[in-house]
């Protein structure tokens, strides 16, 4: 299917696209040849393929929650540049 020149122009303007003349026919041709490749597809045989919202089965590949021992506080604060009541201290940042 070939695009003309006004559909492009249309296209172009619902994408507030403004195109040179030769960018006009750069993607005329472009256009075009999604549109014919689209139409191919179509014409593939899928009366048999059951509609399907992904095309692999999904599976949980996210572990098991394990409970592991964490770092010592203390030892975490050790870097702190502030901190206060067991907790790292930061500047606001919204006052």
């Amino acid at each position: 299917m070939k695009l003309s020149r006004e559909e492009v122009n249309h296209i172009a303007l619902l994408a507030r696209l403004g195109l040179s003349a030769e960018e006009m026919e750069k993607f005329r041709g472009q256009l075009s040849n999604i549109l014919e490749n689209f139409e191919v597809l179509q014409q593939v045989d899928t009366s048999d393929v059951p509609p399907t919202a992904y095309p692999t089965p999904l599976e949980n590949v996210l572990g098991e929650d394990e409970v592991a021992p964490s770092f010592p506080q203390g030892e975490i604060l050790e870097n702190a540049p502030r901190k206060e009541e067991g907790c790292f201290r930061v500047r606001a940042v919204l006052e």
